[in-house]
């Protein structure tokens, strides 16, 4: 019997979403997010209008908010339900059931037999990632999944290893963190007022306090113990806070953009101005922290401060706009 996938594509023709454009400051955001946008784009939806929660992020005392669609903008958006799904029998067995029901599967799976990481992780190292199952067969050996920046295949061996099934841990292992996506389908006609929507509410709940003003705070003291870290210990630091808030701001600059060219009123060219300078001095940033590390020499703060007065420029932009 053949395979169906519940969006029938092909990983060698796969269009991924603009978001994951090679011109793009930042090639991937979060893996929570990145499947989420190619997903959400291969259902036929616009995965840039529910983009207003990153508008939000604050930092949270020793990292940045990992930013991810709220379920419930993704049900007020696009129809999509985002449910738990409780792993009380075989990983395997869990998504192929929902995938067979036409309800792709977002799931926590390690990346050291995702051959879509060849380069990086793959048979490398064991990094968990969030995927989203689009199609499956367990007889079969196959997994068509979106993971990072595209839509991808695997089989054999790797699908033995991605779902354990050959005994690679022990039984007590605890089972990843599972969800199930209902598409309930929603009318796109008014997709800018319902993405209005979401905008007001996401100022409303920007941080009372600059949060680069805080991560300063915090940085300074974590400098200390980075200058003499390897260089392993600044991959995970970057990556939960510099990486982490540098995509998040340069999705605000897309979101920003995609509003003023649908006619948002009001919105002022300093937010869209503060939202790409945030991203990109974040991404230089990057660049100075890691050789500052390898050097063992100091790191000039100013980027930071120049962050903070930025983001104070947007937030009051923004809040004028509601």
């Amino acid at each position: 019997m053949d395979i169906k996938p519940i969006i029938d594509l092909n990983p060698s023709t796969y269009a991924r979403h603009a978001i994951h454009g090679e011109e793009r400051i930042w090639a991937e955001t979060n893996c929570y997010v990145d499947v989420l946008v190619e997903l959400i784009h291969s259902l036929g939806y616009d995965p840039v209008a529910g983009l207003a929660f990153t508008l939000s992020v604050d930092f949270e005392e020793d990292q940045w908010t990992f930013f991810k669609y709220p379920p419930g903008d993704l049900l007020e958006l696009y129809g999509l339900d985002i449910q738990e799904l409780n792993p009380w029998k075989n990983l395997v067995e869990h998504v192929a059931n929902q995938v067979h029901a036409a309800k792709p599967v977002l799931v926590e799976l390690d990346s050291y037999f995702l051959p879509d990481t060849a380069g990086s992780a793959y048979k490398q190292e064991h990094v968990k990632s969030t995927v989203a199952v689009n199609a499956i067969d367990i007889n079969k050996k196959f997994m068509g999944y979106f993971h990072g920046q595209g839509y991808y295949e695997l089989n054999g061996d790797d699908f033995d290893n991605i779902f354990q099934l050959n005994g690679l841990v022990h039984e007590r292992m605890l089972p990843p963190y599972i969800e199930l996506v209902k598409t309930r389908g929603q009318d796109q006609s008014k997709l800018f007022e319902k993405s209005l929507v979401t905008f007001e509410r996401h100022i409303q709940l920007m941080p009372e306090l600059n949060p680069f003003e805080k991560f300063k705070l915090q940085f300074e003291q974590d400098l200390k113990w980075l200058l003499n870290a390897e260089l392993e210990a600044f991959h995970k630091y970057s990556f939960a806070s510099l990486r982490q808030y540098g995509a998040c701001f340069e999705l605000s600059l897309t979101y920003l953009q995609w509003l003023q060219q649908h006619g948002k009123n009001g919105l002022d060219d300093a937010a869209i101005t503060a939202c790409r300078s945030i991203s990109e001095t974040a991404k230089a940033f990057q660049f100075q922290l890691a050789r500052s590390i390898m050097r063992k020499k100091p790191l000039n703060l100013e980027p930071l401060e120049n962050m903070a007065s930025q983001w104070l420029i947007l937030k009051s932009t923004l809040r004028n706009t509601i």
